[in-house]
């Protein structure tokens, strides 16, 4: 009752209210956008993860094993492997694309047809035309599938002709030649990720091994296992079913570096805003020692009257605590709502700026990503309160303290 009283006084009652609403603000703030920026984070890199893995694959089987014959017996065994889901021989291979608009590079995958449909996202993402006409045909026949934003860049529709030049697809007693030949675009993709969608070209597996000279073999099977962050410890069995000629790597390998600087810049993120935290709290420092220093009378007589030490101590204790507790959970409130709505909100200020808030150019998404993780929510309350009540204790020991008689000696 006193706590609450005194978080009411007025400043010429000996208050701090003035302090007390900036202390409450201060940590509101910091621990929404606290939450607010690790949901964005949290959703960048599921984004990030969903997509790529599900666009290349998360085990990786090269070597010897992939010439011939034995391919497709290697492909069978680890099948049988638990958890492997998906295993597709691919060609991976760079080359030149020329439309009526330009000509850039590209990447192309040689992939059979069932292997193609059964990549969820690529196939549930055909933006125009189908599937239906690729892979049909001599050695899959000429149809290819391309991302829309490289056919919006070199000019190209469904039914058009697109020209390809692989730098060394023809082997000739003097090495590789470029051969050139022409296309037809049967579908088109948006996966939502710019670095897939304006590079990819599909191509029939068979059609791939003639046009870069690979004959029967292939780059790599690549496997899709039921959890992905399992592959790692899957890396053994795997080898083992594909026999001792091959060489097996997962998705943290390939991408290691750019998987780890996510990691990295996530706890460095945590860390430089948990300060934020830290630095809000003490001002219930200041708030507090001034309360006290107004209170000196009344806490003289509390202690005249009977009140111990840790009564008076309790006090101001919850005077500060109360401060750090309601500013915390209006920050988690104001956080989460900020994180749930934040599609919303950043069409709001797109349409209020006129400037585009997320380009896709350069962070290969198209809105912004969010995802609550709740036990990091509750991680970040316990921390902001935490440290409420941490920086409370210096006035609150101090004011517990006081000598009566020092205090009401010029009263």
């Amino acid at each position: 009752m006193l706590a609450w009283r005194y978080l009411r006084a007025k400043r010429s009652q000996g208050g701090v209210a003035l302090i007390s609403i900036i202390s409450f603000i201060g940590i509101m703030l910091a621990v929404a956008v606290l939450i607010v920026v690790m949901s964005v984070m949290n959703g960048f890199r599921a984004e990030l993860l969903g997509r790529i893995l599900g666009f290349q694959g998360h085990l990786f089987v090269t070597g010897s094993v992939l010439d011939g014959p034995a391919r497709e017996l290697a492909v069978q065994r680890v099948l049988k492997v638990p958890g492997v889901v998906q295993a597709a021989p691919v060609i991976d291979a760079q080359a030149i694309a020329m439309g009526p608009s330009q000509i850039t590079g590209v990447l192309v995958r040689g992939i059979s047809p069932k292997d193609l449909r059964a990549t969820t996202l690529v196939s549930s993402n055909i933006t125009q035309g189908s599937l239906q006409g690729f892979g049909q045909g001599e050695f899959g026949g000429d149809g290819v599938v391309i991302g829309q934003r490289l056919a919006d860049a070199i000019g190209v529709r469904v039914g058009d002709s697109i020209t390809l030049i692989s730098p060394s697809g023809g082997a000739t007693a003097f090495g590789g030649t470029p051969v050139e030949k022409a296309y037809t675009v049967v579908g088109t993709f948006t996966i939502g990720m710019s670095q897939f969608d304006q590079a990819y070209i599909y191509m029939p597996l068979e059609q791939a091994q003639l046009f870069f000279g690979r004959d029967q073999s292939v780059d790599a099977i690549e496997l899709k296992v039921a959890n992905p962050d399992d592959a790692p410890a899957m890396k053994a069995a795997v080898n083992h079913a594909a026999g001792p000629t091959a060489l097996v790597t997962d998705w943290t390998q390939r991408d290691s570096s750019f998987w780890g600087a996510l990691k990295v810049e996530r706890a460095a993120m945590r860390l430089i805003l948990g300060m934020l935290i830290v630095i809000a709290a003490l001002n219930i420092i200041s708030g507090l020692v001034m309360l006290v220093k107004n209170k000196t009378r009344d806490i003289a007589i509390l202690r005249t009257v009977g009140a111990g030490q840790g009564s008076v101590m309790r006090i101001f204790f919850m005077t500060g605590a109360s401060i750090g507790g309601l500013g915390t959970l209006a920050g988690v409130v104001l956080g989460v709502l900020f994180s749930l709505y934040i599609g919303p909100i950043q069409g709001l200020v797109e349409w209020a700026t006129g400037q585009t808030v997320f380009s896709s150019d350069v962070y290969y998404l198209s809105r912004v990503p969010s995802k609550i993780d709740w036990a990091e929510v509750t991680g970040i309350a316990v921390f902001a309160l935490g440290m409420s009540c941490l920086w409370t204790l210096p006035p609150a020991w101090r004011a517990s303290r006081l000598d009566p008689v020092e205090a009401l000696r010029y009263e």
